[in-house]
């Protein structure tokens, strides 16, 4: 008699990751930093944090400095003594580092949905144990302990990788920060498709169609100009079309994000990247849209 081959499951660390997602015990005091998070006074520096300008989150990219700093002094801990001078320097150097990426991940945070907040709250708190691993490190190395400098050296190397694996969970198991409206150029047909008759889109509302299977949202501004963009917004999926209309913009009603409606330009965070957008024509009464690819935004 044939055996079954049993396939394996998820590994221990994969398994407690899963129910870290769904454990809610932590919900009330996400809730609580989300709200002061939010409510600090950042004016357009917020943008910056989410790394607007940079077309992508700007955390992965801060974190790059105090992990590289770190890892470099860790290999200079395992030299000779002569060898060692310049790894309190990277120590130092990381610390410095640390803040300016940490401002950028609780920015980003703060914009998440529940399994993905909860996995980021334990990302941020290891870190945190982290950097204060290397504060002690570098205490210890400034009073001649060297010894225990290294020692606490070595365990806040294994603190932030700790992290940096449920960072790396985040970014591509839940995908926090990436693109939700990416794969629409993949699913769009090049050339014309058919949206609806022009009287089913009433002036100055938004209103919902359907394109190879990409929800679309339509605004019909007069009896000849439509605007159409991708329906879920590229920051998290949110539904742009039951979002509100203002200045010729859509603001997404989840996290806030604006996005010019003349070519899906993201004006406004936390979203990083610009809704794809259609080109739109109106021929016999019948609203006809194809989507646009390639094309630089529009001067505001």
């Amino acid at each position: 008699m044939e055996k079954h081959r049993t396939t394996p499951g998820p590994g221990p660390l994969l398994a407690a990751v899963d129910r870290l997602e769904r454990a809610p015990q932590a919900d009330a005091l996400i809730a609580g930093l989300r709200s002061a998070v939010r409510a600090l006074p950042l004016g357009p520096v917020r943008d910056l944090l989410h790394g607007r300008p940079l077309g992508h989150p700007a955390h992965p990219l801060l974190v790059q400095v105090p992990i590289g700093t770190w890892l470099s002094a860790a290999v200079l801990d395992l030299l000779p003594e002569r060898h060692r001078a310049a790894a309190p320097v990277l120590v130092g150097v990381g610390l410095a580092a640390a803040a300016p990426a940490a401002a950028a991940g609780w920015a980003d945070w703060a914009e998440l949905p529940p399994e993905q907040a909860r996995t980021g709250l334990v990302h941020a708190l290891a870190n945190t144990a982290g950097v204060a691993l290397y504060a002690a490190s570098l205490a210890a190395r400034t009073r001649g302990r060297h010894r225990r400098g290294r020692a606490l050296a070595l365990a806040g190397l294994a603190t932030v990788g700790a992290a940096g694996a449920l960072g790396g969970h985040l970014a591509y198991r839940q995908a926090a920060g990436a693109n939700h409206a990416e794969q629409v150029g993949h699913m769009v047909r090049d050339g014309w498709h058919h949206l609806g008759a022009a009287t089913a889109f009433p002036v100055g509302r938004a209103v919902l169609a359907r394109i190879d299977g990409v929800d679309v949202l339509v605004v019909r501004e007069d009896d000849n100009n439509v605007h159409a963009l991708a329906d879920r917004c590229s920051h998290m999926g949110g539904p742009l079309s039951e979002g509100e209309l203002e200045d010729g913009c859509v603001r997404c009603p989840w996290h806030g994000s604006r996005f010019r409606l003349s070519d899906g330009w993201n004006v406004e965070g936390p979203a990083t990247a610009p809704q794809p957008a259609f080109e739109t024509r109106v021929v016999a009464g019948r609203v006809e849209a194809r989507l646009l690819r390639g094309r630089e935004p529009a001067a505001a």
